[in-house]
């Protein structure tokens, strides 16, 4: 007997669109200015996979990979939404990639530290009570740059799309029809989110950084970067973990504030969003997994669950 095909399928929100990895292909779709869907479809990387059974180190290999489809996708479907002469050149694209990791290094890891410095001195915090201020400095500017970014009107229909990717992930994994219609009907939340994983690195900071201990301040600030794989790799190993064990209560409790979060990084979708996310999904499937879709019966009137797995962002 043929084995079965792996529900294996993540995707990440861009500009107008979606984009979706399958096992082996990754597949974007955007809806253009004059109403049409249009879609593009690469072979997906696989140099990831060498690492994948190396704890640590396969959850940095995946979160790599991850960034460079995200980025690449991200560009092209911005390029979809203006005219041809106006389009982001990659050495542009690049440029701006990096400008952006420096500013999240800036605020999230550099600033927080600064901030909890200058009050650890000033009101004798020390020990692990100081790593929990500077964690709670981090995690605060983190909520407050989602809260003022869901204030942009461009951003909120990228919110959208984050839910509509979830809600077509979650159609295809529960085993229902894929249409805009018994999609909907799925929540928005999903345990395998891309903000659950940064609020996990929020968290895993305080651990991991309170082995450091306090240093001389430019230690400090250095260890802050150096240590973001450690971090990164942890929090990987425990979404990877939890997706597989939310049939346990205590892990959902765990996993809960990161559902929670959820609702500032997704809005509702409307059908029209539903529509190109599972374009984007379908495009990204392999041939087996087409033909299982395509023999799928309507979905029943009340979706379950979204069912766990890992791989979506």
């Amino acid at each position: 007997m043929a084995k079965a095909q792996p529900k294996f399928m993540g995707g990440q929100a861009v500009m107008e669109g979606v984009m979706m990895r399958g096992p082996r292909t990754w597949a974007v779709a955007v809806r253009t200015p004059d109403g049409d869907i249009e879609v593009e479809v690469h072979d997906a990387p696989a140099w990831s996979e060498r690492w994948s059974h190396v704890p640590l180190v396969r959850g940095l290999m995946s979160l790599a990979e991850s960034l460079s489809l995200g980025f690449k996708a991200l560009a092209w479907s911005a390029n979809r939404q203006i005219p041809e002469e106006e389009r982001i050149s990659p050495r542009a694209l690049g440029w701006s990639m990096a400008l952006a990791l420096v500013l999240f290094s800036l605020i999230f890891l550099v600033g927080p530290t600064l901030l909890a410095s200058g009050s650890g001195h000033l009101f004798g915090v020390h020990g692990f009570a100081y790593h929990l201020v500077e964690g709670a400095i981090r995690l605060s500017v983190f909520l407050g740059y989602l809260i003022l970014i869901g204030f942009i009107k461009d951003i909120r229909r990228v919110f959208q799309y984050h839910g509509a990717e979830h809600k077509s992930i979650a159609a295809y994994e529960n085993g229902v029809e894929l249409t805009p219609e018994s999609a909907q009907q799925f929540t928005t939340e999903h345990v395998r989110c891309g903000t659950n994983f940064l609020l996990t690195v929020m968290v895993m900071t305080i651990v991991v950084y309170s082995f450091v201990g306090r240093p001389a301040l430019p230690w400090l600030v250095a260890s802050r970067i150096l240590l973001i794989p450690v971090v990164a790799g942890l929090a990987y190993e425990i979404i990877r973990f939890s997706a597989r064990h939310m049939d346990r209560p205590w892990v959902r409790a765990v996993m809960k504030p990161g559902l929670l979060l959820q609702r500032l990084t997704t809005r509702e979708p409307d059908l029209d969003q539903l529509e190109v996310a599972l374009a984007s999904l379908r495009a990204a499937m392999t041939a087996e997994q087409l033909a299982e879709v395509e023999a799928r019966s309507p979905a029943p009137a009340v979706a379950p669950q979204p069912a766990p797995a890992f791989g979506t962002s």
